[in-house]
């Protein structure tokens, strides 16, 4: 396995469309294994291909709590905990959704900067797992704004890009003109505090 890089916004890379696979090679399965330990080195709990420089639809997830995270086992959902983790999904297609909620996501492709997003609360999904074979999962709660999240990645799209449209200019112009925060060098201990907890819900 191998960390992979992950493209940052504004690389146009990440603009490109992710191209349907017809079986799932056992090339596909190493990248699949590779997305899964670069999305797990960089405390990430989704990354889709189009990240890696990919244009396959691809995307792995984990949105499991971890050790010393603010999400806590008790704040699964039953169909959260019912999904077996990590999920590998090519093909992904959202084939029904239902309500709406709200959650202040971060992404591996704008590292640093969290905004809140609306997504929809219950989704259905369909695609094919690592072995080639269809399935399909009903999930909600965090997994359900992941997999949302990551398939916008397939089609071009990041997170930034569903907020207002003032907002989301604002925001991308700053990241052209200034980069991103060091992560590593925040200007107090609250600020790394602040950040320990949040970096763990990049997408």
């Amino acid at each position: 396995m191998a960390i992979l890089e992950i493209l940052k916004f504004p690389d146009a890379r990440l603009r490109k469309k992710g191209v349907a696979i017809k079986k799932v090679t056992p090339e596909l399965q190493t990248l699949a294994a590779d997305m899964l330990e670069t999305m797990y080195s960089f405390r990430g709990i989704g990354l889709a291909a189009a990240q890696v420089d990919k244009q396959v639809r691809l995307i792995v997830l984990d949105t499991r709590p971890r050790e010393n995270g603010r999400y806590k086992p008790e704040q699964m959902t039953e169909l959260e905990a019912a999904a077996v983790q990590p999920l590998i999904i090519f093909n992904p297609v959202i084939v029904k959704k239902e309500g709406k909620t709200t959650y202040d996501e971060g992404c591996l492709s704008v590292p640093t900067y969290f905004e809140t997003v609306e997504r929809f609360n219950w989704i259905e999904f369909s695609g094919l797992n690592l072995q080639g074979a269809p399935f399909t999962l009903q999930t909600d709660g965090l997994l359900a704004i992941c997999i949302q999240h990551e398939i916008d990645h397939l089609d071009g799209k990041l997170f930034i890009d569903r907020l207002s449209p003032v907002k989301s200019m604002r925001l991308k112009s700053k990241i052209k003109k200034f980069g991103y925060p060091d992560p590593s060098h925040p200007d107090s201990e609250e600020e790394l505090d602040a950040e320990s907890e949040r970096e763990e819900h990049r997408l």
